[in-house]
This record gives structure tokens, sequence and C-alpha cells, in this order.
């Protein structure tokens, strides 16, 4: 692993070796005189010894090393991340060979990897089938998004105004229309892949690049069936992630976002209610909104953080909006004189 941090005294020598696999580093107690210049913070290393015991209330095992390797030795002056220093993210995402080494970002890929496993995991054990959606499209998928278009620089340069392709070709900001095609064929699909949106806003909601989970039903005649769906997907993803990174998790509630925490699912039932109900609600609020709760619009984002405050902090599933607001492909209620889609 690599050293966190070094601490020589008279008759011990302290190391904290970290691999990655955790937040928690390794203690190493060694004898001085395995102490080198190479054996620095920052620096590489393979360490031989016997696990034992920790007498120590701070961990349960230590390394008694018998035999310490520097395998990459580090520069500590030129190193730009400092022992025992909190550095700011945007200090160190100046170094993207290095950032990986920041606790925050570590403990970010971590947490991302074990859901991405459980969102896999998941969909097969449920009997999906997960499809390669192309990632360099020709469809615009319903307008879901502005697009990156593809050029070629010789092509930019030519004369003659031609595609690669033939025609011309996007980064995709959707699989949707795919899966769609391969519902008809495998009865339950996902896929699970980057998507692209140029949209001409540098916000914290809008992402030029990230990974979308998307899935299609056949032969469903509910909308109950694709909710328990969605649910199962996020109980089982967040029962995942504090079951496999408790301390990870646990970093980001004590440092990175102290008022915000991730509850185990598990135990919350979510609630269901109607754009209708939804309505009803808001206009009864003692809460003044921005934007007025009117039958026939789109719910804002005040609106939605008000109704999962009254629904119990759980998570809130509002169906049935109405039919104006929806894209075409959405089932039509019949209903009326309100009328919505499914």
């Amino acid at each position: 692993g690599w050293v966190r941090s070094v601490r020589s005294q008279k008759e011990v020598l302290f190391l904290h070796i970290n691999d990655g696999s955790s937040l928690e580093s390794l203690q190493v107690v060694a004898d001085p005189s395995l102490e080198n210049r190479d054996l620095t913070f920052g620096s590489a290393v393979e360490v031989q010894g016997k696990l034992v015991k920790s007498p120590h209330r701070m961990q349960n095992v230590e390394l008694k090393a018998e035999t310490i390797r520097v395998v990459g030795p580090c520069d500590t002056w030129s190193f730009p991340l400092k022992m025992k220093e909190r550095h700011p993210l945007e200090y160190v995402r100046q170094f993207p060979h290095l950032r990986c080494r920041n606790n925050t970002l570590g403990s970010l890929l971590r947490i991302r990897s074990e859901a991405t496993a459980a969102i896999h995991s998941f969909f097969q054990d449920n009997g999906y089938v997960h499809i390669h959606t192309p990632i360099i499209t020709s469809n615009d998928c319903e307008g879901a998004g502005e697009l990156f278009q593809i050029e070629v620089s010789w092509m930019k340069e030519s004369a003659e105004k031609t595609h690669f392709f033939n025609v011309p070709a996007f980064l995709t900001v959707s699989g949707q229309l795919h899966l769609e095609v391969m519902a008809g064929a495998f009865t339950h699909v996902f896929t699970f892949g980057p998507t692209f949106r140029a949209e001409n806003s540098q916000s914290r909601r809008h992402l030029a690049e990230f990974y979308m989970v998307e899935a299609e039903l056949s032969f469903t005649e509910s909308l109950q069936d694709i909710m328990q769906v969605m649910e199962d997907l996020f109980k089982t993803v967040t029962s995942t992630v504090l079951s496999k990174c408790p301390r990870d998790v646990e970093l980001f509630h004590k440092y990175i976002a102290p008022a915000q925490k991730v509850i185990n699912t598990f135990f919350f039932p979510s609630c269901r209610i109607s754009y209708n109900e939804a309505v009803e609600i808001l206009k009864q609020a003692s809460q003044t909104f921005t934007f007025k709760p009117e039958w026939g619009c789109d719910l804002q984002t005040e609106h939605e953080k008000y109704l999962v405050q009254h629904c119990g902090e759980v998570p809130v599933f509002v169906i049935n909006y109405p039919y104006d607001l929806k894209p075409f492909y959405m089932r039509d209620n019949e209903d009326g004189p309100q009328h919505t889609v499914s």
C-alpha cells in the first residue's frame, strides 16, 4: 500500500499503510533499523510481518513488520498532498493523477463501485437481460436533452460536408429507444451506461457526462409493478452501500454533508400519492411557495421537497399526472374532467 503517516521514535517505528480497499489504514510497528530515507509519506511500500492483536483502542490488529521494502519513493517536498492536512476538494482536483488518494474522493469511488455492483446484481437476480446500448447514435431520444455532435477532424477541413456515418452522429442522451426494441424480445431488459447532455449550464443539476440506469418491462399491466421495481432497486442499493461502506458513508455524514443522512430504506415504506392528492396537500400547506401550486402545472423542486417532508421523509411516488404535461406514449387513463395519464 501507500504510506499515510510515519512516526519514528527511539525504540519503535510506526507507519500507517493504506491500500485503497477501505478508509481505514493498517498500523505497522517496526524496529527503527528498518527505516530508510525513502520511507516517507506518500511512498509505496511492501511490508511483510505478523498480524497481531493491537493493545490500542484505535485498531483491532496491527502488523509487526519483519521486512519493509520501498516499491516507489515519494518526494514529500514536491508531493502536492501533505500528511495530516485536510485539503479542499477544489485543491485536490488540480491533480487528477493523485486526487483518488484523497479520503473524500476515495470514499466516493468505493461507494460508487459498490452501488454499481448492487445495481447489476439486482437486475441479474430478477431475470433482466443487460443490454449495451450504443454510445454513438443518430437518434435524439424524444428530445431528452441537448446533444454533443461527433465530428472527425479531417472532415472539418474537407471541402465536402460529409458525415462519418453518412448521417449526423451524436453521443447518446438515453438508451431508452433501443431498450424498448429489446423488450420486444427479452421481456425484461436494462442498461447502465454513460449518457451525455450538452446543456449550456454549469449547475450541479446538469452533468455533461453521467451513468444512467434504465429498464423496460414487457407484459406489465400496472404502474404498481413498475414502481415496485424502482423501490426494490433503491432499497437494495442503499442497503448494500450502508452494509459494505459504513465508514465511507460516515465520512460524508460527518464532514461533507452533515445535515443529510443516507437511511436504510428497508425500514421505510415508500409513499404513493396521485398528482391530484399532491396538489391538494400543497394547496393546504402553511408554507408559502414561490410557484403557486395549481392543477395542470408541473411540480417544482420546492413542492417536491415539501411532499417528502409531509410524507415523513420517505421516498415519494407521485402518479397520474395531467395528460397535457406528459409525453405521447404514457397510457391514457381516460378519466375526466381532469384528464390524466398513468
